[in-house]
């Protein structure tokens, strides 16, 4: 079987007189530490420190990236052991789904995920054969092998992957007992929680109601009305704060926030407890309840993230087998301009507030979302998300927001990955986009060289650090 290397110019300009220039201030950004402000990684893992199971439950099974892929070409998520949550038998037997990943692992050629496979197998693992059919169970024993040895250890790898802080994703009624117990443990590993509230903020999620029960155990009273809600939820605020948060995060379908007023607030939050809610409710609610979010975050300092546009768990049959987040979640179109107007009339002005925006549809990055973080201080845009982060993603990203919102109004690379060991990877990605984007700059003479390195670095490490309030 043919060895293979990652070519180090990979991702820069064929044009010598561009790609020269990117490699050079690559060099200057390749081992900056990596900030990490917003994820989905199980912090558990560094609580245990134990090895990752086997190469498929560490590379396929938490990475809805991959699998969807699969899905898609008419393999079912039984066959590659996606755990279901309503008793579906799946397959249980690792090695024959690694088979079977490795025999469609082409399909990954010149995507995202591909990129991002190959770093982690060649780079972070050494594998120096492409994975096939031939050679699945070879690798998956080398994979195997190595992932059972103490330089695999997932504090080991969060060292070698040189993490300054990564942010885990939780809920308001989660305990972040793994967030004490790593504190506890005296391990340096910067591990932080962020603030999600959107089980308790949207009345149309299937588990509302029993989420407001597991938030009335945590805060040890009955959360009866409206304003016993926000009570209990700027509680939880503080005790994340206590514990390290710097972030909330709120996953919507739109962007659009409004004040109800508390009495209008009360009538839906009772017929939420009722069960007689509409989808017109809880849109109203979640509308209301980002104008909330804002104004706790002007008062706690969290730096609020919104990440609109995501029409989540569209798969109904795979949604009900198998639970949220299993690939099936779809960009839709989405406005800011209207629908922010009221959020950043109230807050966007204010010295004490940051908002980072997201987007799945980019068709708004030079329309809207770069003129408005053009203008509003508090406002940030979040880099390129989900399904566009990726080389050209992130390059016409850079391309349609510059211009007009400049670097400073951007905050670096967030990887939102919930698979570990693929950090390194996207955040490799990003460094040597950004670097060629500004190589193109340089060699059209809009910046100089001096200034595309500091650009670099903020870009890579600063720009993040700082927005986050790490």
């Amino acid at each position: 079987m043919a060895l293979y290397n990652l070519h180090e110019d990979r991702f820069f300009d064929p044009n010598p007189l561009i790609r020269n220039v990117a490699r050079d201030i690559y060099q200057t950004v390749k081992d900056l530490p990596i900030i990490s402000p917003h994820g989905h990684v199980d912090p558990q893992i560094f609580v245990d420190n134990k090895p990752f199971p086997n190469p498929t439950q560490l590379f396929l099974i938490p990475d809805h990236y991959v699998f969807r892929m699969l899905y898609s070409k008419g393999i079912s998520l039984e066959a590659l052991g996606i755990p279901s949550v309503n008793n579906t038998p799946v397959e249980t037997d690792p090695k024959k789904i690694w088979k079977l990943f490795a025999e469609k692992y082409y399909l990954f050629n010149g995507t995202p995920s591909g990129v991002w496979l190959d770093y982690e197998f060649n780079i972070v693992f050494g594998i120096k054969e492409k994975l096939n059919g031939e050679n699945a169970l070879k690798i998956y024993e080398e994979l195997n092998e190595k992932i059972s040895s103490p330089d695999f250890l997932p504090r080991t790898l969060f060292e070698k992957f040189r993490i300054e802080v990564l942010s885990t994703t939780d809920a308001p009624f989660d305990t972040l007992d793994p967030h004490k117990k790593i504190k506890e443990s005296g391990w340096n590993g910067k591990v932080v929680p962020a603030f999600r509230p959107d089980g308790i903020t949207d009345l149309s999620n299937q588990t509302w109601k029993s989420n407001v029960e597991k938030l009335e155990q945590i805060v040890g009273y009955k959360i009866t009305s409206y304003k016993k809600l926000i009570q209990a939820l700027e509680e939880r605020r503080k005790f994340f704060k206590e514990m390290g948060a710097t972030s909330t995060d709120h996953g919507v379908v739109s962007a659009y926030a409004h004040d109800l007023g508390d009495e209008e607030a009360e009538k839906l939050f009772q017929k939420g407890l009722s069960g007689t809610s509409t989808q017109a409710d809880a849109d109203a609610f979640t509308a209301h309840m980002l104008m909330q979010m804002a104004r706790m975050s002007v008062e706690d300092g969290l730096v609020m993230q919104i990440h609109a546009g995501a029409y989540r768990n569209h798969n109904k049959d795979v949604f009900t087998k198998f639970g949220a987040d299993k690939g099936a979640d779809i960009p839709t179109t989405c406005e800011y301009t209207k629908n922010m107007q009221e959020l950043l009339n109230k807050y966007g002005n204010d010295s004490h507030f940051t908002v980072i925006v997201f987007t799945m549809d980019e068709t708004n990055y030079s329309r809207e979302l770069a003129p408005l973080a053009g203008h509003y201080p508090a406002m940030k845009l979040g880099p390129p998300w989900w399904f566009h982060d990726s080389i050209e993603g992130m390059t016409r990203f850079r391309q349609q927001v510059t211009e007009t919102a400049g670097f400073y109004n951007t905050v670096g690379f967030i990887d939102d990955t919930r698979a570990f060991v693929s950090i390194p990877a996207r955040h490799d990605v990003a460094r040597r986009v950004d670097s060629n984007y500004l190589a193109s700059l340089v060699a059209r003479h809009m910046i100089s060289m001096d200034e595309a390195l500091i650009i670099a670095k903020d870009l890579t490490y600063n720009l993040a650090k700082e927005a986050y309030k790490l």
